[in-house]
C-alpha cells in the first residue's frame, strides 16, 4: 500500500490575532448592522486565537478588483509552494536524506482560492529542478475537501504506479477573496473563519526506492460521498469583483446526521470500528464541525485536540488545514499497527475519507 513519507507546511508571512481581525469587521460591517456586537461573537465563539495571510490587514480594508486578486494569487501560491515543495523534499525530522526533485513523478496540484492557466503547477515547475515528463494534475473545486481528495487521488495514482513517488502540494490564500462590501451572513462567518496557509505531503508507491526507517502512514483504503443537491451548501459565487463566498449554518447538523452512517460504513467495509481508530485526523473546518464530528462519530475531545490546536493558531485554510493536521501527527510516535482516520467535508456537498495504517 501507498505511504506517506513527508508532510510539510508554510505559514504565511502576515500573523492576525482574533482581536484584530473583529476590529476589522468592526469597522467595514458596522454601518449595515445596528446589532453589530451580538453578531461579532462569532468570532469568539470559534476558538480561534491567530491566523496568518498573505497581505498587511489594512490591504483587506481597501478596495480591490478580480484582477488584482487574482494576481496576488498566482504570485503567492507559487512563491509559497516551491517552499513547501521544497521543504517536504527536505523532510527534516521525517526522512533519512533529502530527496531529489528528480525523483518526483507526479505532483498533484489543490487549491479553490484562485484561478491560473498554465496552473500553479507548471509555474513551480520552472522554479524546481523537476524533470519535464513529470506528471500535473491540478485539481480545482473542492474546497475544504481538496487536501484529502489529493491524498486519496495520489493514493491511487500510487496503486496505478507503485515505484512511483508522487508530490500533493495544497494552496489556499482564502483572505485573498474576501469582499469589504459582502455584508451577508455567510461573508461575516467566513471572516470569523478563514485563513491562509501551504502544505506539501509526499506519497509514495509499494515499490518505490525511497523508505525511511520508522513508522509512517500507510493508506489502506479510500472512500468518496456526494450527498446529492445540495449545491447550496458551500461554495463560492462568481461575481464580477471576485468569489463570493457561500457557508450554510446547517453545516454541524448535516456532519451529525450525513457523515456518521457514511463513516461507520467505511469502516465496517474495512472489518474495524471507531473504536479501532487511534488517530483521528479531521479537517478542523470549525469549532462546531469538529463537535459535529464528535457526536457522529461517537468520539471524545481527545481525538479532536490536535484538529482544535491547529484550528486556533491557524484558522480554517481550506483544504491545506487537514495536512497540517497530518503533519502534526507525523511528529509524534506513534505504535507501529495503529489506524487513523482522515476525513475533511466540502462543496458538493462531499465528503473524502482515508484509512491509514502506521506501518
Amino acid at each position: 500500500m501507498p505511504k506517506i513519507l513527508s508532510v510539510s507546511t508554510v505559514k504565511p508571512p502576515h500573523r492576525v490575532h482574533q482581536e484584530q481581525a473583529v476590529e476589522l469587521t468592526r469597522s467595514l460591517f458596522s454601518e449595515k448592522y445596528h446589532d453589530i456586537e451580538r453578531l461579532l461573537k462569532v468570532f469568539q465563539n470559534g476558538d480561534m486565537e491567530t491566523r496568518n495571510i498573505c497581505m498587511p490587514l489594512e490591504w483587506y480594508g481597501q478596495t480591490h478588483d478580480f484582477e488584482e486578486r487574482n494576481q496576488l494569487y498566482i504570485q503567492h501560491a507559487v512563491d509559497f509552494g516551491v517552499q513547501a515543495v521544497q521543504s517536504c523534499l527536505q523532510g527534516d525530522g521525517m526522512l533519512d536524506t533529502p530527496i531529489e526533485p528528480s525523483m518526483i513523478d507526479a505532483l498533484f496540484f489543490i487549491s479553490s482560492s484562485g484561478i491560473s492557466t498554465p496552473s500553479i503547477d507548471a509555474r513551480i515547475m520552472n522554479r524546481i529542478n523537476f524533470r519535464d515528463d513529470m506528471k500535473r494534475i491540478p485539481i480545482w473545486g473542492l474546497g475544504c475537501a481538496g487536501g484529502a481528495a489529493g491524498m486519496s487521488r495520489a493514493h491511487e495514482y500510487c496503486l496505478a504506479f507503485p515505484e512511483a513517488n508522487v508530490l500533493v502540494l495544497s494552496v489556499e490564500l482564502c483572505s485573498l477573496t474576501f469582499q469589504k462590501d459582502d455584508y451577508s451572513k455567510s461573508n461575516l462567518v467566513g471572516v470569523s473563519l478563514f485563513s491562509d496557509g501551504v502544505a506539501c505531503a509526499l506519497v509514495t508507491g509499494d515499490r518505490s526506492l525511497l523508505k525511511v526507517n520508522k513508522a509512517t502512514p500507510t493508506v489502506i483504503a479510500t472512500a468518496s460521498k456526494l450527498m446529492p443537491d445540495s449545491e447550496d451548501v458551500m461554495g463560492w459565487d462568481v461575481k464580477n469583483n471576485g468569489l463570493y463566498v457561500v457557508f450554510s449554518k446547517s453545516i454541524p447538523a448535516i456532519i451529525t446526521n450525513w457523515l456518521g452512517p457514511v463513516v461507520h460504513e467505511f469502516l465496517e467495509n474495512q472489518g474495524l470500528t471507531q473504536d479501532d481508530i487511534t488517530h483521528f485526523v479531521a479537517h478542523p473546518g470549525g469549532k462546531k464541525v469538529l463537535s459535529a464530528y464528535e457526536n457522529a462519530l461517537g468520539f471524545d475531545q481527545t481525538k479532536t485536540a490536535i484538529s482544535r490546536q491547529v484550528l486556533r493558531e491557524n484558522g480554517n485554510m481550506s483544504s491545506p488545514t487537514i495536512l497540517y493536521v497530518l503533519e502534526q501527527f507525523m511528529e509524534l510516535e506513534p505504535v507501529a499497527g495503529d489506524y487513523g482516520l482522515m476525513a475533511a467535508l466540502g462543496p458538493g456537498f462531499c465528503g473524502e475519507l482515508l484509512l491509514l495504517k502506521w506501518e
